[in-house]
């Protein structure tokens, strides 16, 4: 009789599992919570023809045909000048920093030439670490000045109009010459395999405790929080270490992308960033009360940061709200520490905003941890 199927049993398991999901708020919650985020990232801050891109102007010079071409680059909607009449080695350090995408250069000979029509020059320099970001704004400039320069010269002898079909931008796509996007995908696999790795696995650590009731005996112990919590940490950074070596000799032998900066720096930023994302997981355990919850919320956490770092999607494409959200993850700063030591040569006062930034992820995420750090499993 047993064997014959149930309605009322079947019921009574679905409301089982009902009140266990409202027990479970976490889940529930990410149930809900995944979906939105991802139609609200894809949907709205993802933009892969970045506008409104940061650049540099370097000219001495304020003639109404450098005045043109400035309106008529803003016009395109690809450029925002936000350093002006900058000098060229102030400019030439924005754009190894990153602060910068483009440094556009006038000479200060530039009207006088174009009224004697002798092949007038502008040069652009595009920071062309990521090819996807530098390659619409650069498409479209030689037929825009050209247009400027016409515009205005409209008042002027037909026989200086003839010159402007002689004008001449000069792009150089500094950093990744030849547009490989392995230059760009390579460096940040680092950063976006050490924070999965660090944070899941730091995160199961104290949950694995708990759930085995090994923890009580760390409780028992008279140990400070910061000791326990300096035992969990440190073992994991020789484990970040390994994939460091091993993403790093990839990247140099199989790939053949070129390092061009000091590799003290680079080991230096990455062994910070190491120590905030182990610290994170650590935080995420003293939250969790299973190994379940830890891997969600350390999901949770992985998805939108993959998405609003740089890594797959430019950033300077994203609309100003997802690029404050991008500045609250780690990755985001790591990403731009080892492009600019790898590809650019950055020193460190360069990169210095970006390791101000991971001293203060660690720092944060140590008060955090010790916290919600708990004596007793209650």
């Amino acid at each position: 009789m047993n064997r014959v199927f149930s309605i009322r049993r079947l019921m009574a398991i679905i409301r089982k599992e009902a009140i266990q999901m409202r027990r479970d708020r976490l889940t529930f919650a990410m149930m809900l919570g995944i979906p939105i985020m991802q139609l609200i990232l894809f949907g709205f801050a993802i933009n892969n023809d970045p506008k409104h891109l940061p650049a540099a102007l370097v000219s001495s010079s304020h003639d109404h045909y450098t005045r043109a071409m400035i309106s008529a680059m803003e016009l395109t909607g690809y450029y925002r000048f936000d350093h002006i009449f900058a000098s060229a080695s102030e400019a030439d350090n924005l754009l190894k920093s990153g602060a910068v995408s483009f440094v556009v250069t006038i000479p200060s000979d530039f009207a006088r030439r174009v009224q004697r029509g002798d092949h007038p020059q502008i040069l652009i320099e595009a920071d062309a670490t990521d090819p996807s970001v530098a390659s619409g704004a650069i498409s479209t400039l030689g037929t825009v000045a050209a247009q400027a320069l016409l515009r205005e010269q409209a008042t002027e002898a037909q026989a200086a109009r003839q010159s402007t079909s002689a004008l001449e931008v000069v792009v150089h796509r500094r950093f990744n010459p030849e547009s490989i996007t392995q230059y760009n995908i390579v460096p940040g696999l680092l950063g976006v395999i050490l924070q999965l790795t660090m944070v899941m696995m730091t995160a199961m650590a104290l949950t694995r405790e708990v759930e085995r009731g090994t923890m009580e005996n760390l409780l028992a112990m008279p140990t400070r929080p910061v000791e326990i919590m300096l035992g969990k940490v440190l073992p994991y950074l020789a484990v970040g270490a390994v994939q460091v070596v091993v993403v790093l000799a990839a990247a140099r032998f199989m790939f053949s992308i070129p390092f061009v900066g000091s590799m003290w720096l680079l080991l230096y930023g990455t062994l910070v960033f190491v120590l905030s994302l182990v610290l994170l997981g650590y935080t995420i355990s003293t939250l969790s009360r299973s190994q379940m919850q830890a891997m969600q919320l350390t999901f949770f956490f992985f998805l939108p940061s993959l998405l609003l770092s740089g890594f797959m999607f430019p950033f300077r494409g994203m609309p100003q709200w997802a690029q404050f959200l991008g500045e609250l993850f780690p990755l985001t700063h790591f990403l731009r520490l080892i492009r600019a030591v790898m590809l650019k040569g950055a020193d460190h006062a360069t990169v210095s905003p970006s390791m101000v930034a991971l001293y203060v992820f660690v720092a944060v995420f140590v008060g955090l941890a010790l916290m919600r750090f708990r004596r007793t499993l209650d």
